[in-house]
This record gives C-alpha cells, structure tokens and sequence, in this order.
C-alpha cells in the first residue's frame, strides 16, 4: 500500500506486533504536551513496534527503518496527519487499526520527534493541521535496506493476470437497480424491489451438493448483519467499526478499504445494508452520518450529518432511488424514529418525516391524548424498497415499547399510535407522503412490522395486481395495492394466537382481550414472543409462483408483571416460553402460496434461523441457523440438500452473483441481531460463540479438470 500526495509516492512497512497492555489503554496524549507524548509513543513503539522496526527505529530485521535519511527519502515534508492516517489504516498488516486512536498518535509523535521534528502541543487524531515530517536531507533516495526485489542475476518471472475490476466502471442507473443484470446483486434483496431472488441457475439442485469453499476473507472482529452487494466482479462488504470493503469477487483480493474515524463514545453497531447509486457506495455510520465514497477508490466524496437528536441509531442501511439517498433511523427515547433524505450527488438535506407523528401532523391525534415530545417508538432498522412502475419509496416503521400511555382508549381519542406498525409510500425528492397504512394499531406486544417490503404481482380476485408484502413478528402477511396502499389480503403463517379475526375489507385485527397484558392482569401466555415469529430475516419471493418463502421462530412468551418498570411500560416483562404441546423444534421455514394464502412445505430445525432467504432460478433456497450452519433446500418441497459449518453466527442474509460465467454464493457472519440472544434459554444446548468473530465467506462449484 502506498499513499500518494503532490504527485509523491511514500511507501511505508510499520509493523505493529503485539497488541496488549499499551495497545489497550487510553494514552492522554494531550496531558504534559508534546514531549511527555513522545515518551508514552516511545514505551508503546516498544512493546508493539521495534521487534521489526528495531527498537531505536532503525536496523529492523523485518521492516525499514523509521528515522533517518532513507525514511526521510520517502516521508520527507509530508504532513503528519498524512503518516497518521496511513499508520492508523493499514497497521499492523493483517489486523489493521486495533489499535487505540490515541496510540497511533502517540506512535506518529515519536517518530516525528526522532526525525529532527517537534509540535508545540500534543498532538491528536484530526488535529494535525500544520505538522509536518522534516523534510528530506540532499540526496535522500528513501532505499528501505530490507525487503524489496533485486533483479541484478535474474528476472522476475511473469505472474498471472491480475483482472482490473474496475477498468470499465460505468456509473449504477436507475434502471440497473430496477432490474439488475443477472450476474450482480448491487441493491439490498438485489433490487429495489427487494424480492432475494436470482435468475443464476448454473448451481442447482443437482449439483449444489458439490459447494465448496471458493474463498473467504476475515472482517473486523465485532457484530455483522450486512448483506453483501456485488457489481462487475467487485464484492462491497461493510465491517464492524465501520469499515467497508471492496474485494474481487471472484478470488477475494481486497481493492479498497475504508475506515472511519469515529468520535470517542460513539456506539457501534452494523448495517444490514450499504448502497450503490451512480459512481458512489453509500455507508451510514454510527455517529449518524452519511458517506458518499468513490465505488472505484473508496476515498470519501462528501460527508454529510443526518441527524444530532440524542439516541437516534443506524441498525437498518440506506435507500437510493431518484437521486436521493434516505436513510431510517431507530430511537426508542422521546421524540421516536425518523427518515432522513439527502441529495445523491451533494449530501445536500432534502426533507426529514417524523415516524412517531406529533400534534399537528398527520397522525398527530393518534397518541391517545399524549404530548408530542413524550411519544417514544417509530423506529426504522430496516432499509426501504423502491417501486419504480409507481415512483414511490416504501418504508416500514416499528413499534413503541412505551404501551402504557395507549393501552386503554380515553374517551374521545384516538390510540392508534401512527406511524407505528406501518407501511409509509414517499415521493423520494419531495418526502411528500403519498399513502400509509397501518398493519396494526395500538401494538401492545412488541410484535412490529418493520421488516423488508417486497414489491411485485400477486393473483387477487382472479386478476394480476402488483402489490407490496410485508409480514410482522406476529407471522401475519399482508398484500397493498402498491400504487394506492389499499389492503387486499393477510396471510397467516400460524404461528400466532393472540388474533382471532380480521377484518376482510380494511385488514384491521382484532386482539383477543383476554391477551392484552399489563401489570394489573397478571401473567399473559401467548405465542409468539416479541423476538418472533418472523423477525430480522428477510423474505424471498418466487415471482413465477406466487410463493414466499420465509424463515421464522416459533416460540411463545409469558408476558409477567414486573417488580420494576417493565420491559413493555404497561409493566410487564417478555419471558420465552415453549409452545403448546411443542415438538422441540423452535426453527421454521415454510413456502406460502400467496394466491390461496396454503403453506405448500414446512421444514422445522431445533435452532431458530438468523439469516434471510435467498432463492435462486436454480431451485434452490439458502438460509443460515443459531448452530452455525448455512444450508440449501430444494425450495419445491423443503429437503434439505447441502450445508457447511461456519465460524460465526450467519446473521445475514447470503447473496448469489457471477463473475467471468462462474457462479457464487456468498453470506457473511458475526454474531449481534437480537435473533442471536434470547434463544439459549429455550434451546439450553445453544451456545454463542465465545470469540465473536465476522467473515465472509464464498462458496462456488469445483472447477473442472
């Protein structure tokens, strides 16, 4: 790796080998000034750098020497921030940037200090403006004395082929996330209208059973739910500490890697999606930013704030669709969820809606009488679709833990609670509201409907109506005209019982009283328990059938009054609880015809499901369990046909594409969705992985001889 300023190239090997004791602790670089930073830079170049830099900096036996004229020759001039930034991205080679900030600077410190150099502060990660390395004594070739090639005897011997990936990079349209060509997967659930199906069929029924590993590539330790997207042979992956990858899809060489500079305090998490528009990826991060990066580079194109309002989190990803980029957000603290949209090409903000509505707004007289600036809930943690026969961006929106304020109607109010438990339908560059519909008023049960909307046709009375579907934890399924959001049909998965009908016109369901919990009712069994039924995993939908597919949890609660507040504010709290007259096995999968609204297979496991569905013109269907294992089913009939171990928990959902007419599965682990806890308790042989690691991992068929 080399970084390149004023048309300088300044190669660098800082190997960092230990990662203990001062690697760990928080370096106060600012207290005592700059001298008394160098000395704690010098103590951890000690214990993490000179056994291959050389303790003073020079004659290492495994890499070049860090002060002197031939350093000099390299870095002479170049801003520290510059060295810094290199340090901090790409060492220790392999594990790079595991390391505290602090320490990096203390590190960038001392070799400024034994190159001649000096800063009247100490100095910090992002405040390095004005600092720059000596610059380089007469003659300095910058000769690194170890490592290197020599071809004075002998040629090098020609290697193969590296591809360029991105020598014919053409920019993401519209039309391509509409319907992608069918060796890429560029959106999340491959398209905008996020059906997780792929038209590749070279890996089929047949043969899948002879999937092997093609290859694979460990992420930054930490919790991963992100589905991979894939464009022109190059794979975008987000890691934990908000990275994000470019690898060659075909062999796993990595292209480029970005790595943000978070503040201290911000709250990592994941992203179930990263997005591609133009000649741009788009990350959201976990200071509540969103990033525009070069595809081809991953160098930062703008950077833009979404949102300062306290607690507002990021577990979902971004929708692009007509130039905008949106961007939900999950809240569960006063004020409730939002939608942010910025301009694809500037950052520039373009509207904002408020998902918990306030006094005044559409929905605002919903609360049951509760002042706007109390309402908690609303929160958005799954990405949109984009219907583009209609021009409308469709979101789902949560539920609210705060059911105490609701539960029991005031006379003369409303204690719908909107926008909770709704499909919401956006003009992209307006944020006008064009329809939304409520799939469950006044959730009581922290059973939400925020999951993944699919667009497409479904059979209603006879005649083809394209529709959007999208189910709760509940295992409900509801079916909306897509352009108007009317409610056409539910479908029930059976795992619930706390419904006893709905209304055949407006959809509206109508909770058993003898279910509604509180801490005035004492205990309260019904199934399914708020982790599901379906949760995190998205759907597949089967177009040419009219068939979802879906993987589910089929375990029940007792909701029981708390001693304390309560998890639900009614005070009461969420206890797993087996089944009635269970058969043991709490994992489900299931094909649905959506035309009769029959489950045509079950499959039951033992271990609950942690990833999404993916199914293929190959017939086949892929989806990942707690036990750390990723399977493929016959999607006709629910055998199962293939599996293979993993590290990590697949919280994921796997991804299929082709690149140079060979095709590729591909899912990625680390343990961290809410579907990875809970279930020990249940299933007592359960055990998370006491080393939380992430990867991703690439399956393919053995090529032949």
């Amino acid at each position: 790796m080399a970084l390149s300023d004023k048309g300088r190239r300044w190669p660098l090997l800082l190997s960092v080998a230990g990662l203990v004791g001062l690697g760990g602790a928080a370096l106060a670089q600012g207290a005592g000034g700059f001298d008394a930073q160098v000395e704690i830079g010098r103590a951890a170049y000690v214990q993490n750098c000179a056994s291959c830099h050389g303790e003073k900096l020079v004659a290492g036996q495994f890499a070049p020497a860090l002060k002197g004229p031939e350093f000099l020759g390299h870095w002479g001039g170049a801003p520290l921030g510059t060295l810094y930034d290199y340090i901090h991205t790409s060492m220790p080679p392999g594990n790079a940037g595991t390391l505290p900030e602090d320490t990096y600077a203390s590190i960038a410190a001392l070799i400024l200090k034994e190159n001649g150099g000096a800063a009247g502060r100490g100095i910090k990660a992002g405040e390095m403006d004005g600092i720059a390395l000596p610059a380089a004594p007469a003659g300095a070739r910058g000769e690194s004395g170890v490592g290197g090639l020599s071809t004075r005897l002998y040629p090098l011997p020609p290697g193969p082929k590296i591809p360029d990936r991105f020598a014919n990079f053409k920019s993401v349209t519209e039309a391509e996330l509409d319907n992608p060509a069918p060796e890429d997967w560029p959106a999340w659930r491959r398209s905008h209208l996020g059906l997780g199906y792929s038209p590749l069929k070279q890996i089929d029924t047949s043969n899948v059973g002879n999937l092997t590993i093609a290859w694979a590539q460990a992420l930054p330790p930490g919790i991963n739910m992100n589905e991979p997207l894939v464009r022109n042979g190059v794979l975008y992956v987000f890691g934990f500490g908000d990275n994000v990858f470019a690898f060659d899809a075909a062999s796993g060489r990595q292209l480029w890697r970005y790595q943000r500079k978070l503040p201290q305090g911000a709250q990592l998490n994941s992203r179930k999606t990263i997005a591609l528009y133009g000649d741009k990826l788009y990350t959201a991060t976990s200071d509540n930013h969103m990033v525009a990066l070069d595809a081809r580079t991953g160098r930062p194109v703008w950077d833009v704030v979404l949102t300062d309002r306290p607690g507002m989190r990021i577990p979902g990803g971004p929708l692009a669709a007509d130039g905008v980029i949106m961007q939900g957000f999950a809240n569960n603290t006063a004020g409730g969820g939002l939608i942010v949209a910025v301009d694809a090409d500037t950052g520039a903000k373009l509207w904002q809606f408020e998902t918990a509505a306030k006094p005044g707004q559409v929905g605002g007289d919903t609360w049951n009488g509760q002042p706007g600036d109390t309402r908690k809930g609303g929160s958005v943690w799954t990405s949109g679709s984009y219907d583009p026969v209609n021009h409308l961006a469709l979101w789902g929106v949560g539920n609210t833990y705060d059911t105490g304020p609701l539960r029991d109607l005031k006379p003369g109010m409303n204690n719908d609670a909107l926008f909770t438990e709704s499909t919401l339908a956006f003009e992209p560059r307006t944020g006008k509201l064009v329809w939304f519909y409520q799939h469950n008023r006044n959730d009581q049960f922290d059973l939400d409907w925020v999951f993944d909307r699919v667009i497409g046709t479904l059979d209603v009375g006879g005649k083809p109506q394209r529709v959007v579907i999208t189910g709760g934890k509940s295992g409900l399924f509801d079916a909306l005209d897509a352009k108007t959001g009317k409610y056409l049909k539910t479908v029930d998965m059976g795992l619930q019982d706390y419904i006893d009908r709905i209304d055949p016109v407006t959809g509206d369901k109508h909770v058993k009283p003898e279910k509604t919990p509180g801490r005035d009712k004492g205990p309260v069994y019904m199934c399914p328990h708020g982790g599901g039924g379906r949760n995190w995993n998205p759907t597949s939908y089967l177009q040419s059938t009219q068939t979802l597919f879906v993987a589910a949890r089929d375990v029940c609660t007792d909701l029981t009054p708390a001693t304390g507040p309560g998890f639900l504010s009614t005070g009461v709290n969420a206890v797993y609880a087996p089944q009635p007259d269970g058969d043991s096995n709490y994992g489900v999968l299931q094909a649905i015809d959506m035309r009769s609204g029959k489950v045509l297979w079950e499959t039951r496991r033992r271990q609950t499901p942690d990833m999404g569905v993916l199914t293929t013109a190959g017939g086949l269907l892929f989806t990942g369990w707690m036990d750390r294992h990723f399977v493929a089913y016959d999607q006709r009939t629910g055998k199962e046909l293939w599996s293979s171990g993993v590290t990590g928990v697949p919280n994921a959902s796997a991804i299929t594409y082709s690149v140079d007419g060979k095709q590729y599965v591909a899912m990625v682990t680390g343990a961290g969705n809410p579907l990875s806890s809970g279930i020990p308790d249940v299933i007592p042989e359960t055990q998370m992985p006491s080393v939380n690691s992430s990867s991703v991992y690439v399956f393919a068929l053995p090529d032949r001889k």
